[in-house]
């Protein structure tokens, strides 16, 4: 199985160490919510979305792959936490490939369409303005942060 149906096929079924798997130890990540990502970051950013969505749903069809890039679109259709509305989001993947992994991640999306469902009237009368896409990145990066640091505290006995 290619690498990148290995991690729609597990991003699908919500199996957060599988999708890990994909990555390159060196991969780079970037998206218009959360930006530029480092490897470990991206593996957050992903267990992080599947551990706050319930309803996340994920279909895919893969438009290319070869041993040095691919393409993808996937539509993600969950509930967004920050408000409770509905959103299905269609974004197109473009990925470097080496060695069987992902190298480098770059989605895409309608941003404004995205945030018209998410955000509701915010959203439909600002989410084509630098001033939401900023709020947004910024609150994105904050929960990363947040998730990140969760997940490096020692369990207590």
């Amino acid at each position: 199985m290619s690498v990148l149906s290995r991690f729609y096929t597990a991003f699908a079924a919500r199996d957060v160490p599988r999708m890990a798997e994909c990555y390159s130890d060196k991969a780079h990540y970037s998206d218009p919510a959360f930006g530029s990502l480092n490897a470990e970051e991206v593996r957050a950013m992903w267990a992080m979305l599947v551990s706050r969505s319930a309803d996340l749903r994920i279909t895919f069809a893969i438009l290319s792959e070869d041993e040095r890039s691919g393409s993808c679109e996937w539509h993600a259709r969950y509930t967004f936490t920050g408000t409770g509305r509905s959103v299905h989001n269609v974004i197109r993947s473009e990925f470097v490939l080496r060695n069987g992994l992902i190298v480098h991640q770059r989605d895409r999306f309608d941003f404004w369409r995205w945030s018209r469902q998410a955000l509701g009237m915010p959203g439909h009368l600002l989410g084509w303005s630098p001033i939401i896409r900023v709020g947004v990145r910024r609150s994105a990066r904050a929960a990363l942060a947040r998730h990140m640091a969760r997940m490096k505290r020692p369990e207590r006995s």
